[in-house]
Order: structure tokens, then C-alpha cells, then sequence
């Protein structure tokens, strides 16, 4: 019997001391979660929270989604896109925000924003519509937005009822810089109402900070974002690759006539 009570005993003071150390470890390991969960969010993917109407009905607001933050690291942003990009000294807010009241306030703030329980107070989520050296323009005869004259054909993700623009405009885009546009267009405050800021309403490519790629939340509405049909048409493409192709054409204008000279100068000597 008194084996019996002393292992009893010691299984209990084993007991207490596991759990003991567990709750030692517990704020460690918070940390830890808290640590790696911000490198991920710096550096990889990060949550943000939708606060306005201005991406209906492709998103909805309160919805989060998802930001792949390396794909541009392995590809250009590509007409289609939907991004999220800091407005920081240059658009402001659509939403109206007020300051924390206090430090900690502030802090809660900041946290909710890292992992998208909270809207940033200067990040954007629109669509982008022209890249570096595309003249985006509205509207054609059957009021469409075209890109380098090709029209673009937006219903599957227009807001019902809403027209590509009430404004026209055409804008070349500078290098470096993007046309964005939200899908609810008629309540989007984008790259058309900003005609008057530096770049002529597009947004510098370095404030983009990743390619929205799936909704996350409310999980009936869990769902990928995919870059709409309209947007692979061969015409676009083919301007980007004449685009592209320019320099390496010019290259080879410029060398022909350069050899030839040179074939003559040794044939005279």
C-alpha cells in the first residue's frame, strides 16, 4: 500500500510539474507564433480586410482576403490583376478613419491591420487596367474602356448595372506606374479621380504590395481571383511583345549599317 500512495504521489507532482511548464512555456510560444506569423505577413502572404464598396461585387465589403507578396518577384503585374498598394503621401482614404486615442489603442490597431482583422488606413484594392506603356481610354462608340485600341469586354466583373466610366479619359502610362480602376465604378475612387496628382492619376509600381489571389473570409464566399478572360485577348499581348521586342529591333537596325561600313573600311585597306 505504501508503494501504491508513493507512486500516486509522484505521478501527481509529475502532473503538476507538466503543467507548470506548460503555462512557463505557453507565453513563449505565443511570442514565437506572433514572430513567425509577422514574417510571414512581411514577407510572404498577409491577410487584408475589405472596407469599402468600391470592388463589388468581385469583393464584398468585410470580406479578407489573401496578398501573395512574391509573385512579382517572379512575374510582372499583368492587366487583370487585382492589387493591394499603399496610397501613403499620395491618394486619400476612401474610408474615413479616427486616430488610436492612446498607445495601446494604437498598438491593437496595428496588430488587427498585420493580420487583416482591420482595414489599413492607406491601403487600396483595385484592378489593374493598364501597365507601363499602355493608353488606356474610354469610352468607343459602344462605350467600352480599350487598351491600345483593343476593347475591353468587363461584364463578368462590373458591378450589375454599373458602365465601364461616366468620365472619359486617355491616359498613356508612364513607365513604372499603373491604371487601376475598382469594379463597382460607379462609387471607386481610382486612378479617375485622381487625374489631377502626380502621374496623372496611375500609382507608382513600387507601393504595390502583392497580388490579391483568393477570398478567405466569410467562407461562403471562399474563392479564387483569377485574371478575367477579357484580358488575354492575342491583341494585347501582341502589343506588350512589340513593346518588348522595340529595343532588340532597334538594336539590330542600328547594327547592320554599322557592319556593313566596318566590311567596307577593310575591303579599302
Amino acid at each position: 500500500m505504501d508503494v501504491v500512495a508513493e507512486d500516486t504521489q509522484q505521478n501527481a507532482k509529475s502532473g503538476k510539474e507538466k503543467k507548470g511548464s506548460f503555462w512557463r512555456e505557453l507565453p513563449v510560444l505565443v511570442v514565437v507564433a506572433l514572430v513567425l506569423a509577422l514574417l510571414i505577413k512581411s514577407f510572404v502572404v498577409q491577410a487584408f480586410y475589405i472596407p469599402s464598396e468600391s470592388m463589388e461585387n468581385t469583393l464584398l465589403k468585410n470580406d479578407r482576403v489573401l496578398v501573395n507578396k512574391l509573385v512579382y518577384r517572379v512575374r510582372d503585374i499583368e492587366r487583370g490583376d487585382v492589387v493591394v498598394f499603399s496610397g501613403v503621401d499620395s491618394w486619400d482614404g476612401e474610408v474615413p478613419y479616427e486616430e488610436p486615442s492612446n498607445p495601446i489603442a494604437g498598438f491593437f490597431r496595428w496588430v488587427g491591420t498585420a493580420f487583416g482583422v482591420v482595414p489599413g488606413e492607406k491601403d487600396y484594392i483595385k484592378r489593374v487596367i493598364g501597365v507601363p506603356g499602355d493608353t488606356v481610354k474610354c469610352c468607343d462608340a459602344k462605350g467600352r474602356i480599350s487598351v491600345n485600341g483593343t476593347p475591353l469586354d468587363e461584364e463578368a466583373y462590373l458591378y450589375p448595372g454599373d458602365v465601364p466610366s461616366l468620365s472619359n479619359f486617355e491616359i498613356t502610362v508612364p513607365a513604372d506606374r499603373l491604371w487601376v480602376m475598382g469594379d463597382h465604378r460607379s462609387v471607386s475612387l481610382d486612378s479617375r479621380a485622381h487625374g489631377g496628382d502626380p502621374g496623372g492619376g496611375t500609382i507608382p509600381i513600387g507601393q504595390v504590395i502583392g497580388r490579391a489571389f483568393v477570398i478567405v473570409w466569410p467562407f461562403d464566399r471562399a474563392a479564387v481571383l483569377p485574371i478575367p478572360d477579357t484580358f488575354n485577348q492575342p491583341a494585347l499581348h501582341a502589343v506588350a511583345l512589340a513593346g518588348e521586342a522595340a529595343p532588340l529591333l532597334l538594336g539590330f537596325g542600328m547594327a547592320v549599317p554599322l557592319v556593313r561600313l566596318s566590311r567596307r573600311i577593310r575591303v579599302k585597306r
